[in-house]
């Protein structure tokens, strides 16, 4: 049971990164208040972890209902992997719409802080 315990353990620390969100959430919220600081993590939190009991409780039931296996399931995030990285590797990027700060902090607490940095597919 323990050896279980600490398969999952590892897993969702991969899934999660809590060290890989946190340069995220620094960058993001430089400058602003202590307590708008503490209310985005708190709902980057709240919505990341509401996302994955979703998938967790409902995702295979998706799927099937779907009608969609597994495998092709990991083939397509693999090529949208890779269809983000090649985007990376050429500059297709738009940095001054992904570097403005979100006037909106319910905004900001969603993305990037609770998708994709908390709630991510793993890596």
């Amino acid at each position: 049971m323990f050896d279980s315990l600490a398969v999952q353990f590892v897993v969702l620390w991969a899934v999660i990164d809590p060290i890989g969100s946190v340069p995220v959430y620094l960058a993001k919220t430089i400058g602003l208040p202590i307590e708008a600081r503490r209310k985005i993590a708190l709902n980057a939190v709240l919505i990341a972890a509401g996302i994955l009991i979703f998938f967790l409780i409902g995702g295979q039931v998706l799927l099937e209902s779907m009608q969609i296996p597994l495998p092709a399931f990991q083939a397509a995030g693999g090529l949208v992997l890779l269809l983000f990285a090649l985007t990376m590797i050429f500059g297709e990027s738009k940095p001054e719409q992904e570097m403005r700060i979100s006037s909106n902090l319910n905004e900001l607490a969603v993305y990037p802080l609770a998708v994709p940095s908390i709630a991510s597919p793993g890596r």
